[in-house]
C-alpha cells in the first residue's frame, strides 16, 4: 500500500506548487431526512490499481485541461455517481503533498442536483453519519474537510431538504 505520509495539509491556500494535481470533491447529504447530527454524507472507495486505492473519498475527481472547478464538478459527478450538481458552493480548499504526488482538494457542497446517486464506475457507495466516520480510512487531504464539517454549527444544514 503506498504511503501517505507527507506534510500537514493546508487549508485555503494562498498559492500552490506547480506540479500539482486540481482534484474536485463534492459533500453531498442524504435527501429528506431531518437537520440533525443523524444526517448522513456521501463517501465512494476509490478503485484498485489508483493512487490510494481502497480508500474511501468524497465522490469527485481530477480537472480537464481547460476545465473549471464547477464544471469538472459536474462531469465527474455525472461519471461517477449519476447525478448533475444543478446548485453547489465552495466549501473548502486543501492542498496536500503526498510522496507521489501534490494534490489541491477543491470540495464543493451540493445543495442540488438531477438524477439518481448509483455506481457509475462499479465503486462502492456509502451514506454514512459523521459519528460513523472514523470507521472508513480517509485519505489525509480529507480529513481537514471532515473536521470542519464535525466542527460547523451547521453542520449539514446547507443541505437539500
Amino acid at each position: 500500500m503506498p504511503s501517505t505520509e507527507a506534510e500537514s495539509p493546508v487549508i485555503n491556500p494562498v498559492s500552490v506548487d506547480e506540479d500539482h494535481i486540481h482534484v474536485v470533491a463534492a459533500i453531498i447529504w442524504q435527501l429528506g431526512k431531518p437537520q440533525s447530527s443523524q444526517r448522513k454524507f456521501l463517501i465512494a472507495q476509490r478503485q484498485k490499481g489508483k493512487h490510494l486505492a481502497d480508500y474511501w473519498e468524497f465522490p469527485g475527481g481530477k480537472l480537464e485541461l481547460g476545465e473549471s472547478p464547477w464544471q469538472a464538478l459536474q462531469r465527474e459527478l455525472e461519471e461517477e455517481i449519476g447525478i448533475m450538481p444543478t446548485k453547489a458552493s465552495p466549501y473548502l480548499q486543501v492542498y496536500h503533498r503526498y510522496p507521489q504526488r501534490n494534490i489541491l482538494l477543491d470540495t464543493w457542497l451540493v445543495e442540488e442536483y438531477r438524477g439518481e446517486i448509483v455506481s457509475g464506475e462499479g465503486q462502492q457507495l456509502r451514506w454514512i453519519e459523521l459519528s460513523q466516520v472514523d470507521r472508513y480510512r480517509l485519505p489525509p487531504a480529507d480529513l481537514p474537510i471532515i473536521e470542519a464539517i464535525k466542527n460547523s454549527e451547521k453542520a449539514g444544514s446547507r443541505c437539500l431538504p
